[in-house]
């Protein structure tokens, strides 16, 4: 899976699950909202410790998420199956729910229980970039990688690589928020979930074949 070319598409297809699922430039709105009278320099330490706290907890569950699933007694296929089932679950709601009004209502329920005394951690970090959708993800292709080294190193890059987009989405979010527009916004939600409902429907599909392997 990982030798030659395979190691290519194997990385492309980790960081495209992850970004789509991450969703990077729908943030950037809910960032604005989040960080609202405060001023460049505040805005800036916001987003960094943001991504740094949602990188912690992604790498931790790359790390750690599949040697617990095993402590469970639960099988590889079996999450790959349930993990497809909610990421297309997340996708059609991209799709016809709205990704981008879903995550805005998460975020301001998660504002008014916690009166804004840590918007980097909470709603940013969690569950905004590191939210079930995330670690879902990780989780299977942490399975995919097997424990081995050199996998597991790439998948880190990888998720080194979704959030530093976040961090790039959050420091550019003014100027992405102009660009886009309204339209904008709802069409690239819509393409995002139609890829990650793909996405996680090959998920189910691998699950389904390793069991009948099995």
């Amino acid at each position: 899976m990982f030798i030659g070319p395979m190691l290519f598409d194997a990385v492309l297809s980790a960081l495209v699950t992850l970004i789509v699922t991450v969703d990077p430039p729908g943030l950037a709105p809910i960032f604005l909202s989040l960080t609202t009278g405060m001023s460049d320099s505040e805005r800036r330490k916001v987003a960094v410790r943001a991504v740094l706290i949602a990188f912690v907890i992604m790498t931790a569950t790359a790390l750690g998420g599949a040697p617990l699933i095993n402590m469970l007694g639960i099988s590889l296929p079996a999450f790959r199956i349930a993990g497809g089932l909610l990421l297309f679950t997340i996708g059609y709601q991209m799709i016809f729910a709205g990704g981008q009004e879903s995550k805005a209502e998460t975020a301001e329920k998660a504002v008014t229980e916690d009166h804004i005394r840590n918007i980097a951690a909470f709603p940013l970090g969690i569950p905004l970039m590191a939210g079930p959708g995330a670690i879902t993800a990780i989780l299977l292709l942490a399975g995919r990688a097997q424990g081995e080294p050199l996998k597991v190193a790439l998948l880190i890059g990888v998720i080194a690589t979704a959030v530093l987009a976040c961090l790039i989405s959050f420091l550019l979010a003014s100027k992405i928020a102009r660009l886009l527009g309204v339209t904008g916004n709802i069409v690239l939600t819509r393409l995002l979930g139609v890829i990650l409902s793909a996405m996680a429907v090959q998920f189910v599909i691998d699950g389904v074949k390793a069991v009948m392997a099995g």
